[in-house]
């Protein structure tokens, strides 16, 4: 995993807090409005103030976070804490093989990315070119395209992949390619579903309950940002951060 965390592009931020991601896979960058640059110097800076074409940055390693606030957009990505809770949830780690529907964005495909590493393989299926376009792109800007395999595909129609660890479904419909999970899943892989009502909610855990899976749950994240100051702390004014429900459960192949 090593190898493809070492790919990932640098980052480059303003001192207004402006962020541009740089990919650093060859020996020369090419920075729009600022020019082209020596990679090996932006590597050597990581963590330190440098000037480029007359202006100043820090340059830092891109995170998770900056990898999705930099995203190229189709489409409306998931947010981090639903990201991060699918990570936890699917037991996504080194070595995983992951099929997700649909690619979106990609902010999820990166995630998945740099969780399963080199010898781990993450399979995202849409059904619009248009889409899986601009993840592409963002997934390849992040030097992460080895171990993702983009498919222009309904998997509602059923998934190739057997023995997968992990089945992610973010569709309007997602009960109905729950089937098709179900077969590409190997026995205790994990099923994930985002649906922003609960009447898609109620939809795919009726279809869940049709099979053999266990510790079927659903949740809600909500994040509350606070705005800490010299003269006190109290919770920021913009709106509980609520973006959908999360459906989780595990394949078996035996019921009670």
């Amino acid at each position: 995993m090593g190898s493809i965390r070492r790919s990932v592009a640098l980052l480059l931020v303003d001192e207004r807090g402006r962020k541009h991601l740089v990919p650093v896979g060859g020996p020369v960058v090419a920075i729009r409005d600022l020019g082209t640059f020596d990679a090996e110097k932006l590597r050597t800076h990581v963590g330190r103030r440098l000037t480029l074409g007359g202006r100043s940055f820090w340059v830092l390693r891109a995170s998770g976070r900056d990898l999705e606030e930099t995203l190229g957009r189709e489409a409306q990505v998931l947010s981090p804490k639903d990201i991060a809770s699918i990570l936890f949830e699917a037991d996504v780690g080194p070595g995983s093989s992951v099929v997700e529907s649909g690619s979106g964005s990609g902010g999820l495909t990166l995630a998945l990315a740099r969780a399963v590493g080199s010898t781990g393989h993450v399979v995202s299926c849409d059904l619009r070119e248009e889409a899986i376009a601009v993840a592409r792109g963002n997934v390849e800007r992040a030097g992460l395209a080895a171990v993702v395999e983009f498919r222009l595909a309904d998997i509602r129609k059923g998934i190739p992949e057997r023995e997968a660890d992990a089945v992610l479904l973010d569709l309007p419909d997602p009960w109905s390619a729950v089937a098709a999970a179900w077969d590409a899943l190997r026995p205790c892989g994990h099923l994930a579903t985002f649906s922003p009502n609960m009447e898609q909610v109620k939809e795919t855990v009726a279809a869940i309950r049709k099979r053999p899976f266990i510790d079927v749950r659903t949740i809600e994240l909500i994040e509350r940002e606070m705005e800490v100051r010299d003269v006190g702390v109290r919770p920021s004014f913009a709106p509980l951060g609520h973006t959908g429900y999360l459906t989780f459960a595990r394949k078996v192949l035996d019921t009670f």
